[in-house]
């Protein structure tokens, strides 16, 4: 099970349910069919509040300067967050959607993701520097759920305004190791689009900003790790329970709920209220069981009560647990190859290097294999993603700042990536995403080869090579005004296209060699040929990233010395291999129609297609509808209108 947060426990209501249930609503009707509870009890607030459902909520955004001290003011929640903004803004960018990181009042502090819907959203003040409170603007996700104190889904006329309609949005809050909201991350996008994995999404990225906010927090104090299951200690679904002289001071939400607790538990439950036996020593694995009679695995750590050592002293090994199958990297083709080694040969040279591709292409794979391959291998290799960074931290993450920069700012400074990459290679992801001011400053750098910090201070001289990357085209950002021209011609002295997947040949063999990888040398579950053939023809809009991701979730759903069919694939995989002859068919030639089981002529028509494997799902099962439909991975009514459409089919008595 993927969540570890409590989600909202409301089922999804359709369009035409939702669109009833607010004419009722709005006519008098206060407990209406066809709305989940969690937004009725919103939409009942909403009219205490005297909020006007129609039109358009006012949204005054702060000014540039107020907003700059909101966002200083959260800067540690900005920088915990940043890795699920970067994992996030992947997923946001494919589907169209935005990524939003608000403070605990719903102010939106940033935003990445499409730029296109990020202009629709900018219509109804969906952008930094607007609060998104319920008590403002109605119910939204971002709101109500920071009133919930929960996951929350608000779909479409689910919103409270109507113009808000427009959106569908999967909101969490963040909870900080004591109960307290601290932010929220949320996954919006347009309404017409259903976004089935947004919710789960948000809540893993949010239980891993949980989970980290426990390293290194509690000097002194005994903290305890434990699941029912030893090989989730280590990830963020582990318990995590903080004692001070065996008194509960700090939980995590996964903790509490495998103990049945809630927060009032903080400060009022003992180790023994919880625990039989002693506490156990420190990186000690065990088994204990708790006052509820469940066996548990447990670990108790106790962290150092001194000051951290600094950041150049080798930190230590983490304690053992399970450890993640690393991804198979993108093959490249041969001419990719001869690109890599003419880009080495360059950067040798100190001549820039520009990669261009498709979001999920390799180009950051690529990147780090220049690096592994130059003489600046040993060196550093500083990497910032320009689109997934928010505006207000790529200034200070490229260039660092002084002590008292700003407020919020680290005591001892930050040095930032330019003088981090110094004697190593700076890779510059996204850069058409740049702001144009940074543009500025960072063309300035590579003229001058030094840095100036945020706050002031002496120039500071590095020496860095410089390799860029970018899914947009830079020539027609330079002819739009959106990109310096005087950077381009800098930055992209060599240019590298890579190839999207769908563009490679044998995507079969890639299908194997990957799927063989990800099994980490364990025997690997078997996938059926349909299986195999639908992944190879899928167009795979988010190229390896999309693809080892989808591999991922089968290797996971995948039963030991079991077999994976079509069935098992995500929905638009299934309507890619329903689309498909069946595996095992003779391929035709040019001239050739191909030949339905059975022997049925299907041609170039789709429809025909459709029916024969249909027809053969239902002979392998024996006109079983039920089970055919499982094996097509559709459901069963889906099935019957395609049988209802076919010409002669009579319906099963």
């Amino acid at each position: 099970m993927l969540q570890t947060i409590p989600s909202c426990d409301a089922q999804l209501f359709s369009a035409q349910a939702v669109a009833e249930a607010r004419q009722r609503f709005f006519s008098g009707e206060t407990a209406p069919q066809g709305i989940a509870a969690p937004i009725l009890r919103s939409w009942t607030r909403c009219v205490a509040h005297g909020l006007p459902a129609g039109g358009r909520l006012p949204a005054e955004p702060l000014g540039a300067g107020e907003l700059r001290q909101r966002r200083e003011k959260a800067e540690s929640l900005r920088r915990r967050c940043r890795p699920e903004l970067e994992a996030l803004h992947a997923d946001a960018a494919v589907t169209g959607s935005l990524v939003i990181l608000t403070d605990p009042t719903g102010l939106v502090l940033d935003t990445v993701g499409s730029a296109d819907f990020a202009d629709r959203a900018a219509k109804v003040a969906l952008l930094p520097g607007v609060s998104w409170s319920e008590s403002v603007l109605g119910t939204n996700a971002i709101g109500t759920a920071l009133v919930e104190r929960r996951p929350l889904e608000v779909r479409g006329g689910e919103h409270y305004a109507e113009a808000h309609g427009i959106l569908s949005c999967a909101a969490a809050p963040i909870l900080d190791p004591y109960g307290d909201v601290i932010g929220l991350l949320d996954l919006s996008g347009p309404a017409a689009v259903a976004h089935l994995h947004a919710m789960g999404l948000v809540q893993l990225a949010v239980s891993q900003v949980e989970h980290r906010l426990f390293e290194g927090a509690f000097p002194g104090l005994d903290v305890v790790r434990f699941h029912a299951d030893a090989s989730f200690l280590g990830t963020s679904r582990e318990g995590i329970l903080v004692f001070e002289d065996y008194r509960l001071v700090a939980a995590n939400r996964p903790g509490l709920a495998q103990l049945g607790l809630g927060w009032d538990a903080l400060k009022s439950r003992r180790y023994s209220d919880l625990f039989d036996g002693s506490l156990g020593r420190p990186g000690e694995d065990r088994r204990v069981r708790s006052t509820t009679g469940d066996t548990l695995h447990a670990r108790v750590e106790r962290q150092p009560a001194r000051a951290p050592a600094p950041p150049s002293t080798p930190r230590a090994a983490p304690a053992a647990g399970p450890r993640p199958v690393a991804a198979p990297e993108p093959c490249f083709d041969a001419a990719t190859e001869q690109a890599l080694g003419r880009a080495v040969r360059l950067l040798e040279a100190g001549v820039p290097v520009l990669i261009q591709g498709e979001t999920g292409s390799g180009k950051d794979i690529f990147s780090r294999q220049m690096h592994g391959r130059s003489s600046r291998a040993g060196r550093p290799f500083a990497a910032v993603n320009c689109a997934a960074l928010p505006e207000g931290l790529i200034e200070s993450e490229l260039f660092g700042y002084e002590d008292g920069a700003f407020t919020g700012a680290r005591r001892a400074g930050f040095k930032g990536l330019l003088r981090e990459a110094d004697g190593g290679i700076l890779f510059l992801d996204e850069i058409g995403d740049m702001p144009l001011a940074l543009q500025t400053r960072l063309l300035r750098v590579l003229q001058e080869r030094e840095v100036t910090p945020l706050g002031g201070g002496k120039p500071v001289p590095v020496d860095f090579s410089l390799v860029c990357a970018t899914h947009r085209d830079l020539k027609q950002l330079v002819d739009a005004g959106a990109f310096r021209a005087d950077l381009y011609f800098r930055i992209a002295q060599y240019t590298v296209a890579l190839p999207a997947l769908r563009h490679l040949p044998d995507r079969e063999a890639l299908v194997h060699r990957f799927w063989r990888e990800l099994a980490g040398g364990a025997p690997a579950p078997a996938l059926s040929a349909a299986c195999v053939e639908a992944l190879a023809r899928y167009s795979w809009p988010g190229n390896f990233r999309q693809f080892v991701g989808t591999l991922k979730v089968l290797h996971a759903l995948a039963d030991p010395g079991g077999s994976l069919g079509p069935e098992a694939l995500p929905a638009e995989l299934r309507d890619s291999a329903l689309q498909q002859p069946q595996a095992g068919t003779r391929p035709s030639a040019p001239d050739e129609a191909p030949h339905a089981p059975g022997g049925a002529c299907m041609g170039d028509d789709l429809q025909a297609v459709t029916r024969a494997t249909i027809q053969a799902a239902l002979a392998a099962c024996n006109g079983n509808i039920s089970m055919a439909a499982r094996r097509l991975g559709i459901h069963r009514s889906t099935l019957h209108r395609h049988l209802a459409a076919t010409p002669g089919h009579r319906k099963p008595s």
